[in-house]
């Protein structure tokens, strides 16, 4: 097997994401055949002695993906801040190995995550350059009318730029609050919620329902499962197609 970059090697064996792995090796934790090594670094996974942190580094494996429905007021996180007594996502699926989510939601909002320890997978879903659709559906305050739908259609400006074109469909409404579904290419921090408020209709609930082709269901807040083989190969074909 040819040589390829460390961090791809750690982020495919499950340490993490390419940019973790990449912290990994500027903090001195990784060595190849007993050498610490620099970023850039390459190896051959199937003939140099890969360890991080003195664990080696398996090249070949099974893969772990599982499907969590976040409830509000947990963290999207692995591990917490020294002091901060909440939950994590980790803390709602007991099992071994390095699993981690792939992105983020963040505490008041609920729904999918994906945690797995395929590094490759988890890079391409949450780079803006692949620009993969998730769908949320979202409680606002108030009903938006055509032209207020239309505008966060088309994107409105967010810190001096404009906001990617998305979907917005009206699913119901009371007259005091609607339910909205939302789909989008892109993730910037609390987008949503901001563009919502920006627009005059704040957000009061927001569940994200789909990442790609893979969605809820009947997933419960707080439930999770492994993702069935179909569904990884339906997302294994999202990523390599870019829908």
């Amino acid at each position: 097997m040819a040589k390829e970059r460390v961090q791809k090697i750690l982020a495919r064996a499950g340490f993490g994401s390419r940019r973790a792995c990449e912290e990994l090796i500027r903090q001195g934790r990784v060595t190849v055949n007993g050498e610490i090594i620099t970023l850039g670094a390459k190896a051959d996974p199937e003939r140099d002695d890969i360890r991080v942190d003195g664990e080696r580094v398996r090249a070949n494996r099974e893969h772990v993906y599982v499907i969590l429905y976040k409830p509000r007021g947990v963290l999207s996180a692995v591990e917490r801040q020294p002091g901060d007594n909440r939950r994590t996502v980790r803390d709602l699926v007991p099992l071994d190995g390095h699993i981690y989510p792939v992105g983020r939601l963040d505490l008041n909002s609920e729904g999918l995550m994906l945690l797995t320890d395929d590094g490759d997978l988890a890079h391409k879903l949450t780079h803006p350059r692949y620009g993969h659709t998730k769908t949320y559906h979202v409680l606002v305050e108030g009903v938006p009318n055509r032209k207020t739908l239309e505008r966060w259609r088309r994107g409105i400006i967010l810190d001096g730029r404009k906001t990617a074109p998305c979907q917005v469909k009206l699913l119901t409404d009371d007259k005091k609050v609607a339910w909205l579904r939302v789909v989008m290419r892109e993730g910037r921090k609390r987008q949503i919620r901001r563009v919502a408020a920006a627009l005059g209709h704040p957000v009061r609930r927001l569940i994200r329902t789909h990442i790609g082709p893979i969605g809820l269901g009947r997933l419960k807040p707080g439930r999770w499962r492994h993702l069935t083989p179909d569904e990884v190969r339906r997302l294994k074909k999202a990523v390599r197609t870019g829908k």
